[in-house]
């Protein structure tokens, strides 16, 4: 699968109201929400089962979950070379953990990323300093092949 092909995707849930631990395009979702609805659009069941999680999911206990959960199911790479539909994992705040989720939308000059956020629902915001000032790392989906080449 073409990088460019997640972003598309991930452009189609915008408008999807916020909503906690749901993952359903047009209906409500969460960051994380929004990754694994476009993972089952392009290779069908998730990878894992997703507990429940409360909105400070795992900073209490300062416990990472998130950064080891994507590296453990995406393609790490840096951030130097990110590209169009790759995954950006955020820290809200300093010194807290990762809990954020986006897909990168444009690159260049005025890059974007596509998220699900608190009180908006799904957008695309510019990647401005304050939000590249929070990345934590950079993923890319694996790769997906069927019979006619990339999906």
């Amino acid at each position: 699968m073409t990088d460019l092909r997640i972003a598309e995707r991930a452009r189609a849930w915008i408008g999807t109201p916020y909503l906690h631990q749901a993952s359903c395009k047009g209906a409500g979702t969460d960051c994380l929400g929004l990754l694994r609805g476009i993972w089952r659009e392009v290779y069908g069941a998730e990878p894992i089962g997703i507990p429940a999680y409360t909105a400070d999911w795992s900073e209490p206990q300062r416990d990472e979950s998130l950064l080891r959960a994507a590296q453990s199911i995406l393609i790490e790479k840096p951030l130097a070379e990110m590209v169009s539909g790759d995954v950006l994992l955020f820290r809200m705040r300093q010194g807290a953990v990762a809990k954020h989720l986006g897909v990168l939308g444009r690159v260049g000059d005025a890059p974007t990323f596509i998220h699900a956020y608190s009180g908006h629902g799904v957008l695309e915001n510019a990647l401005s300093a304050p939000w590249r000032r929070r990345i934590v790392r950079c993923f890319a989906f694996p790769s997906v092949h069927d019979s006619e080449g990339d999906l």
